[in-house]
């Protein structure tokens, strides 16, 4: 039997906003993806995963979880002696959720109890999303449960505050001018150092104000209008957002994107924002005409997620 592929995730909105209790909404990515297999081959990469799994054990050992979630640890420790590793083409730091994935896949094989994402209720998202947290604490010092909990469901979520989430239905793909797409920082950013900068951030009132007031106004009605396929309105406030990251969220955005991120507000070809916590990885893109905003974006990698 092959093991089930996890994919990477996108949070197309609610970057910082959701630790604020602001909406977010996040897709499935498949272009990158990871599962669990046994070494064949002992090569230095399977090698080194399964050190990490080994370490990871050692936490999940110490770890309580609610009685309907527990993991059959003695299990893992067995595949883990038997070579088990992660093997995954998700770049790490690039805010597309590589230990979301990995979480992801580790409670599918080995929790007690089975879920099937078809038939999840909302209520056992709340405590599957707390669960997911615990299991990915690991990796961030702190998580929200939301990355993992997406890579397990592979269908897109909608983020309604800090305790809700549901899964929603996103406008079907098409082949239109318009894109969503990635762009390459070329760089990894870390999610400890930035999360820092927001807090430290959030220390004064005029901060939270904006934050509230204007951030998490946008945020929301920018998923709203997406959900509803209401273009005109969906680029309205995805200037806004854009504009106001571009002004509050400076130590998040890479050095090297800073220009393009302003051109594409002045001509209003394409629109940039964060892709997860920034200061690093991947951007996300938006327009209504990819052709122009591609070679206006000429020199960078990037990659389409979405047409429209």
């Amino acid at each position: 039997m092959t093991n089930p592929l996890f994919y990477a995730k996108i949070l197309l909105f609610g970057e910082y906003g959701i630790i604020e209790d602001s909406q977010g909404l996040t897709v499935p990515y498949s272009f990158y993806k990871g599962t669990l297999k046994f070494s064949e081959s002992q090569s230095e990469f399977e090698v080194k995963s399964n050190g990490h799994l080994n370490k990871y054990l050692t936490y999940l050992k110490q770890l309580e979880l609610p009685a309907d979630y527990t993991l059959d640890v003695a299990a893992f420790e067995q595949d883990i002696a038997a070579g088990l590793f992660f093997d995954s083409n998700i770049p790490q730091g690039y805010g597309v959720g590589s230990s979301g994935a990995l979480v992801a896949a580790v409670f599918s094989k080995y929790s007690l109890k089975k879920y099937n994402p078809e038939t999840i209720s909302k209520d056992e998202l709340k405590e599957l999303k707390k669960v997911f947290g615990l299991l990915e604490s690991y990796f961030h010092g702190r998580s929200s449960g939301i990355d993992p909990l997406i890579c397990f469901m592979n269908l897109p979520i909608l983020i309604e505050n800090k305790e809700n989430v549901d899964k929603v239905s996103i406008p079907k793909g098409e082949t239109g001018k318009g894109a969503i797409f990635l762009i390459d920082s070329g760089i990894t950013g870390e999610t400890g150092p930035m999360v820092q900068i927001f807090f430290e951030k959030m220390k004064t009132e005029g901060f939270r104000k904006t934050l509230k007031e204007e951030f998490i106004r946008y945020n929301n009605a920018c998923i709203d209008a997406f959900l509803k396929k209401e273009m005109n309105p969906f680029f309205r406030n995805l200037k806004n957002l854009s504009v106001w990251a571009y002004e509050h969220f400076k130590p998040m955005i890479p050095e090297g994107i800073y220009n393009a991120w302003k051109k594409g507000l002045d001509t209003n070809a394409y629109y940039l924002k964060l892709c997860g916590s920034g200061g690093g990885g991947y951007i996300l893109g938006f327009t209504r005409d990819y052709a122009k905003a591609e070679k206006m974006l000429d020199g960078f990698q990037k990659e389409v997620i979405y047409r429209f």
